[in-house]
């Protein structure tokens, strides 16, 4: 039997503010157990929350950058669980007014030839709780507690589930992650936690409308985990139904040493959490003044700046997907492009050259050696013809060991292109009397022969002579192509 995949996706994305949610707390990752916590991340009797203005103005952001409608009126809730790392025995969340609904995030994925847009339910804000460590000795059975991490503002991104195989999940978190880091509310560093997954999933038989028994799978510390989760949990779906069997929803973990996904607990449902509206917080009423200037001040987004390298600066299609993949890399191509003048050639050193050495060496391009401004001038002086293709590399050798401008290096390492006629004339009638296999490929009409006799001026001149004045020079003494067969 033939199944259909149904996922839906829940991202929990922390803010990157200084301070907590409710509190005065840093919000800094890292830490000795405990110390970045206050009186209120602890629950302490007598304390209460307060709302922390930058989180709202952060999460409506990200809402406004995917999309969203921001809802006027909001309000917080609170999700009533028992659990070691939740000191007040709720978690403060958004049950039925969340801030933001509808949007959505266009993707695209390898073999995909067309995007797909893939809408959202709503984004919600909410606490983090904090974090039980279990002792590794097994004689010692006992956990501790971390409550640096309680307190921590997230939003939760919840898509619809109209996503329908593991690479369009995949390609969902890419393009999710990107315009998060573009607006500059979260790093995403799934590491450090700081971007976390839930999928639930189920299966279908084609052309059936209606939902069957969905598994969530939680545990997923990287996009690849949720590939492989995703697509173990889809294989052991269809061979229980295979088998006759069925089973309970329920929430799974997945085992990355196994590779495999582990039955947790039953999946709770809203009423088991008994929400009840936040007594201790105000509803918030957004205004349209308020979302339009934080509308104002967002910047393009990743889509519409691909759109425009494509359609203004002539650009292909994959040059303009690599300079918009990341906000810090555009911004890098735009400020040499706003002094070489030239797209095409500054796109070619800025993700061939740069991010070949960016990505060797796992830094990010803002940790780059070599500044934007000093890219745009060796690609202006290519253009200026002061300097070949080919020296040009040797300039930027010089430019990563260094802090010189290339216009420097290339004064005082003699580099700048020959154009003294007489001088290149001289090595070009040098070589073409070593090049007589050459010359009668030529005329016989191959035209490749002809690569091979300026290569050989090139190696002579050390890549320092002019290409267009070794080219006429070489031409007018060799004849035309294919000039014996005329």
């Amino acid at each position: 039997m033939e199944y259909e995949v149904i996922i839906g996706l829940e991202v929990h994305v922390q803010l990157n503010t200084e301070s907590k949610i409710f509190s005065t707390a840093t919000n800094e990752f890292g830490g000795s157990p405990n110390t970045h916590i206050s009186t209120l991340c602890l629950a302490l009797p007598g304390t209460l929350p307060v709302l922390n203005e930058v989180v709202l103005e952060k999460a409506v952001r990200a809402g406004l950058a995917l999309g969203c409608e921001i809802t006027q009126f909001t309000k917080f809730d609170r999700k009533n669980y028992f659990y070691p790392d939740l000191p007040k025995g709720y978690q403060i969340s958004q049950y039925d007014k969340p801030y933001a609904t509808k949007g959505g995030i266009h993707v695209k994925w390898k073999g995909q030839e067309t995007e797909k847009f893939i809408p959202l339910t709503r984004i919600h804000m909410e606490e983090d709780a904090g974090k039980l460590i279990h002792s590794h000795d097994s004689s010692i059975n006992r956990s501790y507690v971390d409550y640096n991490r309680a307190g921590t503002p997230l939003i939760e991104i919840v898509s619809e589930p109209e996503i329908r195989s593991s690479d369009e999940a995949y390609a969902y978190l890419n393009e999710l992650k990107t315009l998060l880091r573009y607006v500059q509310v979260s790093d995403c560093n799934m590491e450090e936690g700081s971007l976390r997954c839930d999928a639930n999933v189920s299966i279908r038989p084609k052309g059936e409308k209606g939902f069957r028994t969905r598994v969530e799978i939680k545990n997923l510390n990287s996009f690849k985990a949720v590939k492989q989760a995703i697509d173990y949990e889809v294989e052991w779906q269809k061979d229980m139904y295979a088998r006759g069997e069925t089973f309970k929803q329920m929430t799974k973990l997945w085992d990355a040493a196994l590779l495999k996904t582990i039955p947790m607990r039953s999946k709770e449902m809203s009423h088991d959490y008994r929400y009840f509206p936040e007594p201790d917080l105000p509803a918030l009423v957004i205004t349209d003044q308020y979302i339009d200037d934080i509308r104002r001040h967002l910047p393009e987004l990743p889509r519409a700046k691909k759109e425009r390298y494509i359609k203004e600066l002539g650009l292909p299609e994959y040059d303009a997907e690599v300079l918009t993949s990341e906000r810090e890399i555009a911004e890098y191509f735009e400020k040499a492009l706003s002094i070489s003048k030239d797209a095409k050639k500054t796109s070619n050193w800025v993700k061939d050259e740069v991010l070949g050495i960016v990505n060797k060496e796992s830094i990010s391009i803002s940790e780059f050696s070599v500044g934007p401004e000093r890219i745009g001038k060796l690609v202006d002086l290519i253009n200026r013809g002061e300097i070949s293709g080919k020296i040009a590399k040797t300039v930027f050798e010089e430019m990563l060991q260094s802090k010189d401008d290339p216009e420097s290096i290339v004064e005082t390492k003699g580099l700048k292109v020959v154009r003294d006629d007489k001088a290149i004339e001289e090595i070009v009638n040098r070589v073409l009397e070593t090049q007589q296999e050459s010359i009668e490929a030529w005329a016989n009409g191959k035209d490749r022969a002809l690569g091979a006799i300026v290569g050989a001026v090139m190696k002579e001149t050390k890549g320092k002579a002019d290409p267009k004045i070794v080219n006429e020079m070489i031409l007018a003494k060799i004849g035309p192509l294919g000039s014996k067969k005329q």
